[in-house]
């Protein structure tokens, strides 16, 4: 009997069990951070923590998303791909609007809060990073997962310096700069998977339709 580690077919289910495995682990922790996020962005009136509390959501829903794609082909993969690049978009443009809203009304944000929740942030997202890392590398699926959750760390610690900066400050514009630079970042990225999605449905081919034909009687 052959033996499993030899098998090719083997070794690529095992890999697709581990891809599951740690895309669940990190849906569920950027799900419950929007949650925490979200709640304490409308508390603290900061544009910085609803635009990071929106990027976890968009996260949860790619990595689910990519809990489809980890069994299908590489066309289908570019697909989700693609996707995920449409949902970052989506994401960036929401914290624009984010930051146009807070310069129609100005205000300060708590600052206490936003640094202590983007600390949590934080180290939730360090530990998505950790556990994506071995499959960084993997294919354009896990690849585009990674580039989501290295984004997330630029964007907790962007929002922690803003809370230091509102402080110090006492005025809301930092919080309301840190969400344009968080927009500029988040366009980059989609433009980056986008661009990665298009190259890969470029070459891979689409599979080719089959007729079925009935034998005669």
């Amino acid at each position: 009997m052959a033996d499993c580690c030899n098998d090719k077919g083997c070794a690529i289910d095992a890999l697709r069990e581990r891809q599951s495995s740690t895309l669940r682990i990190v849906l569920a922790i950027n799900a419950v951070m929007f949650v925490v996020e979200f709640a304490s962005g409308l508390f603290a009136r900061s544009t910085a923590l609803l635009s990071d509390s929106l990027d976890n959501l968009g996260d949860a829903t790619t990595y689910g998303v990519s809990l489809y794609a980890v069994s299908r082909g590489e066309r289908a993969k570019a697909k989700v791909a693609l996707l995920k690049g449409g949902l970052i978009l989506v994401a960036a443009l929401f914290v624009v609007g984010q930051v146009v809203y807070g310069v129609m009304h100005p205000g300060v944000p708590v600052f206490e809060t936003m640094g202590a929740v983007s600390l949590l942030a934080l180290a939730a997202n360090v530990t998505c990073l950790a556990l994506l890392w071995k499959h960084r590398s993997d294919d354009i699926n896990m690849s585009s997962v990674w580039e989501c959750s290295r984004n997330d760390i630029a964007s907790n610690t962007a929002v922690f310096i803003a809370a230091g900066l509102v402080w110090a400050t006492d005025s809301g514009w930092p919080d309301r700069i840190v969400g344009l630079c968080l927009a500029a970042l988040l366009l980059r990225s989609a433009y980056k998977v986008t661009g990665n999605a298009m190259k890969q449905l470029r070459h891979v081919p689409s599979q080719p339709v089959q007729f079925r034909t009935e034998a005669k009687l």
